[in-house]
């Protein structure tokens, strides 16, 4: 009895994983057009302190992650906004709308990302 519940939960779950990657796929299709140059303007005027005048990480507070050209979708970008992890402030609808996130995260995508160690031109000699 017992392997045949360990091989439903297991196929239940898996089941679940599969619709809720096919329901991200759909949602990641959904980014809101963003205005790059509001979302320059917010960025300069909210961000920038602690995660770096071109999105370059920074520690003020401790590590700021590196936003620019993130890989982070556009849900999980607005969900750390509006519910942060460690030292951010949280971003209400009453303090930054999702147009606004939309900008930001648009400003965010023309930005170079990191480069691999490989480029770095310290490295090639």
């Amino acid at each position: 009895m017992r392997k045949v519940f360990n091989l439903f939960g297991a196929t239940a779950m898996a089941a679940s994983l599969c619709s809720g990657g096919l329901a991200g796929v759909a949602r990641a299709q959904d980014v809101p057009p963003g205005d790059a140059a509001n979302g320059k303007r917010l960025y300069l005027a909210t961000c920038f302190v602690c995660h770096g005048r071109s999105g370059q990480g920074g520690a003020m507070n401790g590590p700021a992650p590196i936003l620019a050209k993130t890989a982070m979708p556009f849900d999980g970008f607005k969900a750390q906004l509006r519910q942060p992890i460690n030292e951010m402030p949280a971003y209400s609808e009453a303090v930054m709308s999702d147009q606004q996130i939309a900008d930001v995260y648009a400003f965010l995508q023309t930005l170079p990302g990191p480069l691999p160690t490989k480029d770095m031109a310290i490295f090639k000699d």
